[in-house]
């Protein structure tokens, strides 16, 4: 019987458990992108806390765009003495770490250029991006590339590209934001041309054994979004020209009510994109990662032995408790405490469990 405390070889570096840290906007760099001591600190309680392996939050890849406010970047070679803390910090306590890298697109405020596969108004942030041009689709890449390889200088375990959520990647892959009549439109093999062409270039820049990871939509949960057939496609695709390792999400802040990355659920509706990730696990031939309202430890024991999903990412539980998985190691299988109410997010002050914030923090 496997255990989720199995230590596993994983894309050529060895993991201590089966749990990921899911990607977390944590709103704690500087104006600029770069670490902060809040920050640092942020993820030494995550590293002490037990779990195998970090995916920090979205870092830009361009300062270009207009970033969110105190979110990490990584745009330039500025960064890299300073994530080399960060990864060491993480490595001596045994957990790996890898870094999640983005362009928002039309997922920010106005302010600097903002760029999409069409000129389509976004429905959850009302903004309108413009169209990109060939040479604009080019820079982008080279960005993503050049990121890549300053994240292997820093010694980060590996990266994950942000291909789901709404963000510019996966924008292109949605029919309703990608009107295009060039060879980046229309059919899904030309609608996944960004992102193949993007994971095609990072290749190139950190070479053939560095961890290159993806989070990808299972759907978008929207009209006119991208079918989970259609997913599968870009999964499969990706799996040929070398990808790693796929982390199952979906929805973003355009899709129906509830049906978003973040759900508030009930216990009985856990683990709520398990039947997107069984079914891609079993279908290709690399790891697979579960996320969505993970929060029982023998709901996830379950779905590893019925499943061929191998591992599981947390976000929300280990913003409540940071030493979740340590708990549960020692022996103390209770779930997770969060109860997913999502008021984790949004505050001036960063990402907290509106449960752990002092009285006196501001909570909006």
């Amino acid at each position: 019987m496997k255990s989720l405390f199995d230590q596993t070889p994983f894309a050529g570096i060895k993991m201590k458990n089966r749990f990921f840290r899911s990607a977390t906007y944590d709103g704690l760099a500087d104006e600029r992108g770069h670490m902060t001591e809040e920050l640092f600190q942020a993820y030494e309680n995550l590293a002490e806390g037990g779990v195998g392996t970090i995916i920090t939050g979205l870092t830009s890849v361009t300062d270009i765009e207009q970033s969110i406010p105190r979110q990490m970047a990584i745009y330039d070679d500025s960064f890299i003495n300073e994530y080399k803390k960060l990864t060491e910090m993480s490595h001596r306590y045994k957990a790996n770490i890898i870094l999640q890298i983005v362009c928002l697109g039309s997922q920010t405020s106005n302010g600097k250029v903002m760029w999409g596969p069409s000129s389509v108004e976004d429905l959850g942030y009302k903004t309108t991006p413009d169209e990109m041009t060939p040479q604009q689709i080019l820079l982008v890449q080279t960005a993503f590339a050049n990121a890549a390889l300053r994240a292997k200088q820093a010694r980060f375990d590996g990266v994950q590209m942000h291909v789901a959520h709404g963000y510019l990647l996966s924008k292109f892959l949605t029919p309703y934001y990608n009107h295009r009549t060039d060879g980046f439109g229309g059919s899904i093999e030309n609608r996944a041309r960004m992102v193949v062409e993007t994971y095609i270039a990072i290749r190139e820049k950190v070479g053939p054994d560095y961890p290159v990871l993806i989070k990808i939509n299972s759907e978008d949960f929207m009209d006119q979004g991208m079918t989970f057939e259609e997913c599968k496609y870009v999964c499969q695709k990706l799996v040929e020209l070398g990808v790693n390792a796929i982390e199952v999400s979906g929805g973003s802040f355009s899709s129906r009510r509830n049906e978003g990355p973040s759900r508030i659920i009930k216990s009985e509706q856990e683990s709520y994109f398990k039947p997107y990730a069984a079914e891609i696990a079993q279908e290709i031939n690399v790891p697979v990662i579960l996320v969505g309202g993970n929060r029982d430890f023998e709901l996830m024991t379950e779905i590893l032995n019925q499943t061929q999903i191998e591992y599981f990412a947390l976000s929300r539980p280990l913003i409540r408790e940071s030493n979740l998985i340590n708990r549960w190691q020692s022996g103390d299988l209770d779930r997770a405490k969060c109860i997913s109410c999502s008021k984790c997010f949004g505050s001036r002050n960063g990402t907290s469990c509106v449960i752990n914030r002092p009285k006196n923090v501001d909570p909006v």
